[in-house]
């Protein structure tokens, strides 16, 4: 799996789509050159500098390292990442072999664990105070989730953990893609409603055994979500049979087997800790966390909602970077915010409204664009039909009770499991 949190330009066939959103790029330094000269202790290596890069730099000829040696010591990059080689080892038991992924938290690199003799993914998370309490509490996580969650089937299983040169590493079992990365290399396709139903399932399986346990993941999104298999199949896209893609494809990737696991719970918290700041990824936010009302369980119900349209659309519902924007979209797609939840807004959210408690919008939109943005949306019930062949009247009342405004009357995930889009959908995706 190669995960890379980049703008991506949009594909040819999917000129009629928005522009995707930008995966981080702020959040990445520019790639430094490895040292240079006959005597660079990294010649004879495929040199890393890093969360920031993306490029491997050319192999140098150099007699590698011993089998079970440790790397040379070498500082952390300006922003405290580790810094490491392709093919040296991550103390004496894991040998790198790529690297998958990166965040504001450090990177994710793919390991051999010669222990075990099995592949493996291992987070190696930035030398910074904040961000090492922060992998702490995630441990206490995850070794949570795995007591409890007898099989492994729901959530990512932790293999072990470390401090290795001021730098905690947790080492995970490794899975397929992310249902982020599965859309974008199949040009941001969409999913069989019998896929999502699956998918969706699983996912609120998933975050019900979560919600027991008294925990909130407080950041579902598609790159949260991997397939436990990258294996996939070819077929016919119907809707290009006729008239062949721009880039002359008329087929598409499917996943060949639908099971998935949860991952990142560096921002999972428990029900009694402090729930007033900020959490979730910005398209899947839920209304009260913008207006600072305060949250708790119903945003993972929202963000879940937000994530269902994506995959049978292939495109994120709200894709916005700034609250009146995204809360303009909200009334789009839904209707108005009710008057109960503006009249609390906190003080940061007062601004978004004009007296009498109506949105300011379009007055105060920042461009032409933003609101080119949101007058193009469809409603909820429009949107879901263009993409959805059967069961669209299902999946339309699951996702008006996932994406109430109200988080009290947003549906709980053991109920949004009874529901008929789910209980009449008996057929598993193989």
């Amino acid at each position: 799996m190669e995960t890379q949190w980049v703008t991506e330009p949009p594909h040819a066939a999917m000129d009629r789509r928005p522009r995707k959103r930008p995966r981080l790029t702020w959040d990445m330094p520019p790639a430094i050159p490895p040292p240079k000269g006959p005597g660079s202790l990294y010649s004879g290596q495929k040199f890393v500098i890093g969360a920031g890069s993306n490029y491997v730099f050319p192999t140098y000829y150099y007699p590698p390292a011993p089998r079970y040696a440790s790397p040379p010591w070498r500082g952390d990059d300006k922003d405290g990442h580790y810094v490491f080689a392709i093919g040296e080892n991550l103390t004496s038991r894991y040998k790198i072999l790529s690297k998958m992924g990166e965040g504001t938290f450090g990177q994710v690199l793919e390991c051999w664990d010669m222990e075990r003799r099995e592949l493996v993914a291992i987070k190696i998370v930035r030398s910074i105070h904040k961000y090492r309490e922060a992998a702490m509490i995630e441990i206490d996580v995850l070794q949570k989730l795995a007591r409890h969650d007898i099989g492994g089937k729901r959530c990512v299983q932790i293999r072990n953990w470390f401090d290795y040169r001021n730098h905690i590493c947790i080492v995970f079992e490794k899975l397929g893609p992310s249902l982020y990365d599965f859309l974008r290399k199949n040009s941001y396709r969409s999913f069989p409603i019998d896929l999502v139903r699956d998918l969706g399932r699983q996912l609120l399986e998933s975050v019900a055994f979560m919600h027991n346990l008294r925990l909130i993941h407080t950041d579902l999104k598609p790159e949260n979500i991997l397939l436990v298999s990258s294996e996939c199949i070819k077929i016919p896209d119907y809707r290009f049979l006729s008239r062949p893609a721009k880039d002359g494809s008329i087929f598409k990737n499917l996943p060949k087997c639908s099971a998935i696991k949860l991952i990142d719970f560096g921002s999972t918290t428990f029900e009694h800790q402090d729930h007033s700041y900020v959490v979730s990824t910005r398209h899947y936010r839920a209304p009260e966390i913008i207006l600072g009302l305060g949250w708790n369980y119903p945003c993972d119900m929202w963000s879940i909602g937000c994530i269902l349209v994506e995959l049978c659309s292939g495109e994120a519902l709200f894709q916005t970077h700034e609250n009146l924007e995204h809360l303009a979209m909200m009334e789009r797609v839904l209707g108005p915010l009710p008057h109960h939840m503006v009249s609390r807004a906190d003080r940061h959210a007062e601004k978004y409204f004009r007296r009498g408690m109506r949105l300011d919008w379009p007055g105060g939109a920042t461009s032409r664009e933003s609101m080119r943005a949101v007058w193009k949306l469809p409603r909820l019930q429009n949107l879901v039909m263009q993409h959805v062949d059967h069961s669209a009247g299902e999946l339309i009342d699951l996702l008006q009770g996932l994406l109430r405004y109200d988080p009290a009357e947003r549906l709980k995930a053991h109920e949004a499991l009874q529901h008929p889009f789910f209980i009449r959908g008996v057929r598993r995706y193989v």
